[in-house]
């Protein structure tokens, strides 16, 4: 599904991680999760959450024991089929050929 559009002019590592969290919004991902969904070193994605966090686009959690970061809900996408002014022309080809 991913994080809605006006969150996707953020550094690459944010988006990366905010469509990792987006995927997984109702269980939310641990640290270590997010590390083998998000293909960065640790110290980046550190970075990328602490400034997500800063910016309030996910929320951190203790649940027992265990640290769940969860997109905010203004993040996630409610609607998953793209405009059709988003469309391209190969969207469109596919569609009317029913590929």
């Amino acid at each position: 599904m991913g994080a809605k559009p006006e969150y996707r002019d953020r550094p690459t590592v944010e988006v990366d991680i905010l469509d990792a969290l987006v995927d997984r919004a109702d269980e939310g991902m641990t640290v270590l999760e997010l590390r083998a969904v998000v293909d960065r070193d640790i110290d980046q994605i550190e970075t990328a959450l602490s400034t997500l966090k800063s910016d309030n686009l996910i929320s951190v959690d203790k649940q027992g024991e265990t640290i769940r970061i969860q997109p905010a809900d203004h993040v996630i996408a409610t609607d998953p089929t793209p405009d059709e002014e988003d469309q391209t022309l190969v969207d469109v080809l596919r569609d009317r050929l029913g590929l």
